[in-house]
């Protein structure tokens, strides 16, 4: 018989407590180890029985529930779920949530608390479900690189080469450890990362805030750039087109793709077509299996491709699913992804270090 999912809540209002506790003692499969309400007594608490997942509230008395996400990270990596009155699609402190390691956001309403509690049960309950499957990194703040001061001026670099990226549950951390990590004159960048409508202009500032390359959200017919990163938007799927010479990006709407939309499917597939061999193909940490038939087009249209290991992953779904597939070429942990990047060339004929066959060999 499978273990029950040890939860515990960390929120300064009773009501939240109770009702959420009442909730999840009634799913099978889940227990309520604990409730609290502030994070210093919830570490005492937790210190006895660590809870598999934590539910955690964001205005709390003597630590806000983002620095206890950031103490946890560092200290103990374990899946919480933030639920806050603070945390609205796109906000400021949802983004934070997210960077500092959280795997979802849930936003609680300002009135009629109780009642969104208990029509929310099954929410609840499922999204601890998926949050327990996830398995949290220890966060490490990462140096930027230095940049050459002999380094050509981004518009003597070719555009010909692209680097698309998807990634899901637990991508904005991995993201924001791999573009942290790269200077300021690389190849361009298309990433997919699931997110709904209206995160995703936030979340491409905060990493265009910390980065040295250019990150923002994907606008339909932004030119493809050495030095730039674009997100595709929350909502709308992202593919890469031709116009003339030129790599240019098509925002869209349409019917959901593997469950989402943005897709990493509907991207990696148009880079395979459109870009050919001159792009490498990068499936990181995520829930189920979008991107995995992508990048295996990629692969077959000549691009060079990688997964992300399973154990810097946070959900090893879709790279796991693209494994199987035989789609990767190479697996490799987060911290090797920025010099794969850094490191990667078109050209058949010199393939970077990163692609050759390591110890272990290729992926299976």
């Amino acid at each position: 018989m499978a273990e029950s999912i040890k939860v515990m809540i960390v929120d300064d209002s009773a009501v939240v407590r109770q009702v959420v506790a009442k909730a999840l003692a009634e799913a099978p499969g889940i227990e309520v180890v604990g409730v609290a309400n502030d994070p210093l007594f919830a570490l005492d608490r937790m210190r006895n029985d660590w809870p598999d997942v934590l539910v955690v509230d964001i205005e709390m008395p003597r630590m806000d529930g983002i620095a206890f996400v950031r103490k946890i990270m560092a200290e103990r990596p374990t899946p919480v779920i933030i639920c806050s009155s603070l945390a609205e699609p796109g906000s400021q402190a949802s983004i934070e949530a997210l960077a500092a390691g959280a795997v979802a956001v849930i936003t609680k309403p300002k009135l009629g608390l109780k009642g969104f509690l208990e029509d929310s049960a099954q929410e609840f309950v499922q999204t601890i479900r998926s949050a327990a499957k996830a398995r949290p990194r220890r966060s490490i703040a990462a140096p930027l690189p230095s940049t050459s001061e002999t380094a050509p001026p981004l518009l003597e670099r070719t555009t010909e080469q692209v680097i698309a990226i998807g990634a899901s549950t637990g991508g904005t951390l991995a993201l924001e450890t791999v573009l942290t990590r790269l200077p300021a004159h690389c190849h361009s960048i298309l990433i997919v990362q699931h997110m709904p409508a209206t995160f995703t202009a936030m979340f491409a500032d905060r990493l265009d805030s910390l980065c040295q390359i250019r990150v923002r959200e994907a606008r339909d017919g932004d030119r493809v750039l050495p030095g730039h990163a674009l997100i595709a938007p929350g909502g709308k799927h992202m593919t890469l087109k031709r116009n003339g010479a030129q790599y240019v990006v098509e925002i869209s709407d349409g019917p959901l793709i593997n469950r989402h939309k943005p897709s990493v499917d509907a991207l990696f597939r148009s880079v395979a077509r459109v870009a050919g061999a001159n792009a490498l193909g990068i499936l990181m940490t995520g829930m189920g299996d979008d991107g995995a038939r992508g990048l295996r087009e990629m692969l077959q249209a000549g691009a060079r491709t990688a997964a992300q290991d399973e154990a810097s992953c946070v959900v090893f779904g879709m790279p796991r699913e693209a494994i199987r597939l035989g789609a990767a070429q190479i697996t490799l942990g987060l911290e090797q992804i920025p010099s794969l990047i850094v490191g990667y060339s078109g050209n058949p004929a010199g393939l970077p270090l990163p692609f050759a066959v390591p110890s272990g060999g290729l992926a299976p």
